[in-house]
């Protein structure tokens, strides 16, 4: 078994806890869904999100609201600030124990970051 990142974004509507709770719980889910991974493969997660939000961290929403995660180690950090690029988007890396192959990962961007990665639609 070797680790295996899962990457993934969504953007926000506005800068509110429930916003970004549904949001982070949205990004979450679909990823799971998408991946079908088992939760005690989690290594760890990082989030990210662009300094125009700052209303709660995307860690504390995982913990509340997905059990298995209690103690899955995550961190949160600011996203570099770049001309012109996406505003109002959260990120997210979860690193898994996977015998999956790099490609056969489905890296989920929704919404307005879908435009992130067009060549993996």
């Amino acid at each position: 078994m070797q680790q295996r990142g899962i990457r993934g974004a969504i953007t926000i509507e506005e800068n509110t806890i429930e916003a970004v709770k549904s949001a982070t719980i949205e990004l979450i889910s679909e990823l799971k869904k998408q991946n079908n991974y088992d939760e005690k493969d989690i290594s760890n997660v990082i989030f990210t999100l662009t300094n125009d939000i700052d209303c709660i961290y995307p860690a504390k929403i995982a913990r509340e609201e997905f059990a298995s995660w209690k103690y899955v180690p995550m961190m949160c950090f600011n996203e570099l600030e770049i001309k012109n690029s996406l505003r109002k988007c959260l990120r997210i890396l979860i690193t898994i124990n996977s015998n999956l192959a790099q490609d056969e990962i489905k890296h989920v961007y929704l919404k307005g970051a879908a435009d992130l990665r067009k060549d993996l639609k």
